[in-house]
């Protein structure tokens, strides 16, 4: 089993859009996963953090609720290494719809912390 927290914009949950910067975002979506990649619940956590914080809290915050991945389209290298430190995987580099990228996270399709891929489009249908 494993908690996975996506930075949102807004508080619809897997509905919702995909925030492009973790810590000042307003939610966090935390799915419950199974090792065959189903989704037993999901959840919208305010961030307590969203109007403001220093270094470290929002890092200290995630870990606090058990997360084992953090999603978000955008995170400083301190950051990176604080959610190193505390054994929670992050991934980066990512947008739209929160559920979509949960799905693509699920499918093997998003990993590692890549800062912004603004060239990188996977082009329009």
């Amino acid at each position: 089993m494993k908690r996975i927290a996506l930075a949102a914009d807004d508080m619809l949950g897997l509905d919702g859009e995909m925030s492009m910067h973790f810590g000042r975002c307003p939610s966090y979506v935390v799915a419950q996963v199974e090792d065959n990649g189903n989704i037993v619940t999901t959840e919208v956590v305010e961030n307590p953090y969203f109007k403001q914080h220093t270094p470290g809290e929002v890092p200290r915050f995630i870990s606090s609720i058990e997360v084992n991945v953090m999603i978000a389209g955008g995170m400083g290298p301190k950051a990176i290494d604080m959610f190193n430190n505390f054994g929670i995987e992050v991934a980066t580099g990512v947008g739209g719809r929160v559920g979509n990228v949960l799905k693509a996270y699920l499918n093997g399709e998003i990993s590692g912390a890549a800062g912004c891929n603004h060239g990188h489009d996977h082009g329009g249908n």
